[in-house]
């Protein structure tokens, strides 16, 4: 009989962890059932925040930039900058990922931090810039929210 295909797993909830003093912290269970425990990190763009993807989502990056209206020179250099600072990172037997302490360091994680769902993808905050963040953002979630008729 064949292998029901498995339902894409999507990032959603916010979820308050701290990391160890090795750097890892454990991904929700429901992110990981069935899931992929393969991933790739990289630092926002901002620097505020450290992204975590699966793989097809990270292999996505590379065919977005070159759909992208942007210049030849410039679709390279996001290429360069996007694949240079990103890393593999996987999920121990713990459900716990091993972030990178380069990284950790560039955005600022250390102690509490809180994941945050964004659907294919999530984010790992440092705990008091998303609390300042999520705060100064609301008013513009509500302003969509309310535009989309949610």
């Amino acid at each position: 009989m064949p292998k029901p295909e498995q339902k894409p797993i999507s990032y959603a909830g916010t979820f308050p962890r701290s990391l160890d003093v090795k750097n890892r912290v454990t991904i929700p269970a429901a992110w990981l059932n069935g899931g992929p425990d393969e991933f790739h990190a990289i630092p926002g763009p901002t620097g505020d925040y450290l992204i975590v993807m699966p793989p097809e989502e990270f292999d996505s990056i590379e065919r977005r930039i070159e759909q992208s209206d942007i210049s030849p020179q410039e679709r390279r250099k996001a290429i360069r900058i996007f694949y240079g600072q990103a890393r593999a990172i996987s999920a121990d037997s713990h459900g716990r990922i091993l972030l990178p302490e380069e990284q950790c360091d560039s955005v600022k994680l250390k102690g509490d931090v809180v994941l945050v769902g964004g659907r294919s993808r999530f984010e790992i905050w440092n705990a008091k810039r998303w609390t300042e963040f999520s705060a100064a953002e609301s008013a513009s979630y509500r302003k969509v929210a309310e535009l989309i008729g949610l």
